[in-house]
């Protein structure tokens, strides 16, 4: 005999379902994973979920909606579409960005692209010292130590975070623009353990990243999420 949730699920019209998954991704802070989504809506599945949301986005799409639902982090997360950024930044409610400095960005386009790296590396790439840099990255919570290297000295291994993910807008590492050919060894395939927005020019095809700031592949973070950028 089904139980009574199941029951309900499979008796439960199209919209009904819908609005159980827009009510919890217009509230949640971070992004949640199609399965914990399955869950808090009562669904099938995650596969469900996804298609849940598939629908929702065309509906928003197809309504003109000042809001779209993206994949962040692995997860879903409702965030505001890019062209509506200026408008939300005046908000009281939305904290003051927080700017990288170009050094900063290019030593986080180098772990991004390069991790888990040590800093020796880091800086043998960059050509300067990075010790400030990545303290400050670290600070941000968009790098974190993974580890350490079995080189002589056991250096600390860096590598990005689940809110570096979040900040740029990224479904996971894959999406790094112009990964394949960027990534060193290769991108880890696994998720994530445990700012004025950050504007780095994607335009310019120089395929050396790590030199200026304009030519870091990082992409820019020009949207919001629903509740206000966090």
């Amino acid at each position: 005999m089904s139980s009574p949730i199941r029951t309900e699920i499979q008796n439960a019209d199209l919209d009904t379902l819908l609005r159980r998954v827009e009510s919890i991704l217009f509230l949640v802070r971070q992004p949640i994973a199609s399965r914990r989504l399955a869950v808090m809506a009562e669904l099938e599945d995650g596969t469900q979920a996804r298609t849940l949301v598939q629908e929702l986005n065309r509906r928003y799409d197809q309504q003109g909606r000042a809001y779209q639902i993206k994949q962040v982090a692995d997860g879903f997360q409702m965030r505001t579409r890019p062209q509506f950024a200026r408008w939300i930044r005046q908000l009281d409610s939305i904290p003051t960005p927080t700017r990288l400095t170009g050094p900063a960005l290019e030593t986080l386009t180098v772990v991004a692209y390069r991790q888990p790296i040590i800093k020796a590396d880091i800086e043998a790439i960059r050509g300067v010292n990075c010790g400030e840099m990545l303290r400050q990255l670290l600070e941000k919570g968009l790098i974190r130590i993974a580890g350490r290297s079995d080189q002589l000295g056991y250096p600390f291994l860096y590598a990005t975070t689940k809110l570096f993910l979040t900040t740029f807008g990224l479904k996971n590492l894959a999406s790094l623009p112009r990964s394949q050919r960027l990534a060193g060894p290769g991108l880890p395939t696994s998720s994530f353990s445990s700012p004025q927005p950050i504007n780095p020019n994607n335009s310019d095809p120089n395929p050396n990243p790590f030199t200026e700031e304009t030519n870091s592949p990082l992409p820019d973070k020009t949207e919001s999420n629903i509740m206000g950028d966090r």
